[in-house]
């Protein structure tokens, strides 16, 4: 391994915690990691194009669930934490994270303008000795691609005199157990000096850091975690249109399997997938597969199957209002929860966002309600708001569907309106009347059992 000054500056300076970090892209992801930073006592400056969000920084007011506004004052009160827009500041930075979105294009194609964006102002305020951390999730190849290779043409080779990594980001909103701290953190470095700068770095703030060989390795690592998800999920997806279809409870039978204390790990149905990780990773995957003219029936399977449950849903609505001589054309229909996932406000993906339009195409008067996802766009640009909760304005609905389960929402209260309600997640497993149904269930397997309790 070639150590040269370069290296030993910057170790030392990691070491003694004088590095400066940086955090380009102060979202669901950056946000946490700069001040986990600026917690284990280094300086931090965040670099965000949303001028909106280095203000509301500046004034204590978090927009991420994870951390609290009173965390945040904290780090900016202690003078280590340096929010900004100007990219210029790169040129006091010693190490650099990347923590920049990589959505998709509207041909499932991976789009990774974001990062070509940094790496752009990278390129004009680089010096040596700087260390580069993607977290970007992206196909195998980005970093060296990217990053390595333009910035290499500026005369730079990577691991003597700027050093790179890749370092998969693992964020799991509202999670109230794994945190940035005590995740363990994968690592690859484009060489060996920069696998130990880069490991030497992520442990002062990570309680466990994973070596790879390459970062090829660690972005694979990342897309087959979410891959594995998006696979499993589709095949409880499927499950569930199958029991629905044969009369059998599929929570239940869930339920029953888990039992098992090995070789079964169980997974659980729902109105789609949001978020940002598992509807778009495997397709970054498969995008890349491509190239080498491996096709993914795996991975194209899932996905088709996990898009297509916000119309099962559709449809599951339908045959509950037929129930009611009703039909989804003019009926007043809620949605309870907007949000991907329960007790936060992202709506990134979010299956309900789907449901909300496919309704409005059908004919229905449709609002929503969820406690944080206070607005969205919809397909046309319009705004749309959550309506308040009003319990004597929900019995007027004709129906509710409920897409996320949120732990504020009454669901007592709910059941006990007695309007017909579909639930996407099962959060009224502990009421029997007839009016709610859930998806995984036949409506008609259901009014027989219902029928039957109340014999």
């Amino acid at each position: 391994m070639l150590v040269n000054q370069d290296y030993e500056q910057l170790l030392n300076a990691i070491e003694n915690k004088k590095a400066v970090l940086g955090v380009v892209g102060l979202g669901y992801v950056g946000l946490p990691l700069a001040v986990e930073m600026v917690k284990k006592g280094f300086t931090v400056i965040g670099i965000d194009v949303d001028q909106s969000k280095i203000d509301q920084i500046y004034h204590g007011e978090s927009y991420i669930t994870d951390i609290s506004s009173e965390e945040l004052k904290a780090c900016v009160a202690s003078g280590r934490f340096k929010p900004t827009t100007d990219y210029s500041m790169i040129t006091v930075i010693d190490a650099l994270s990347i923590c920049v979105p990589t959505p998709l294009s509207e041909n499932q194609d991976p789009d990774t303008s974001y990062i070509t964006s940094v790496v752009d102002q990278i390129k004009l305020y680089m010096k040596p000795g700087l260390l580069i951390t993607l977290e970007s999730t992206t196909y195998p190849g980005t970093t060296e691609e990217l990053i390595q290779a333009p910035i290499e043409a500026l005369g730079y080779r990577a691991g003597e005199n700027f050093f790179l990594c890749f370092s998969p980001e693992r964020v799991d909103p509202s999670n109230a157990r794994f945190n940035t701290f005590n995740t363990p953190k994968v690592i690859g470095g484009t060489t060996a000096a920069c696998l130990e700068l880069g490991t030497a770095l992520y442990s002062k703030y990570v309680e466990r850091v994973v070596p790879v060989s390459t970062p090829k390795v660690a972005e694979m690592s990342k897309l087959l975690e979410n891959t594995f998800r998006s696979v499993n999920i589709a095949f409880i997806n499927e499950m569930a249109m199958m029991c629905d279809r044969m009369g059998i409870d599929i929570w239940e039978v869930i339920d029953a399997a888990a039992t098992k204390p090995f070789g079964f790990m169980p997974f659980y149905p729902g109105p789609g997938i949001g978020g940002h990780c598992i509807p778009l990773d495997p397709m970054y995957l498969s995008w890349k597969a491509k190239g080498f003219r491996f096709y993914s029936k795996f991975i194209e399977l899932a996905q088709s199957t996990n898009d297509n449950m916000p119309y099962y849903v559709i449809s599951k609505t339908s045959t509950i209002l037929n129930e009611y001589a009703k039909s989804i054309k003019k009926s007043s229909i809620l949605i309870l929860g907007m949000a991907y996932k329960p007790d936060i406000s992202d709506l990134r993906e979010s299956p309900g966002l789907e449901v909300y339009e496919l309704f409005k195409e059908s004919g229905a008067n449709v609002d929503y309600y969820d406690p944080y996802a206070e607005s969205f766009r919809d397909k046309h640009g319009e705004i749309v708001s959550s309506v308040a909760y009003d319990q004597a304005k929900f019995q007027n609905y004709d129906c509710m569907v409920l897409i996320t389960n949120h732990s504020s929402l009454d669901y007592g209260k709910i059941a006990s309106m007695g309007v017909p309600i579909l639930d996407t997640r099962n959060a009224f497993s502990s009421f029997n009347e007839p009016h709610i149904y859930k998806i995984g269930h036949s409506v008609q397997h259901l009014e027989e059992l219902n029928m039957a309790l109340i014999g």
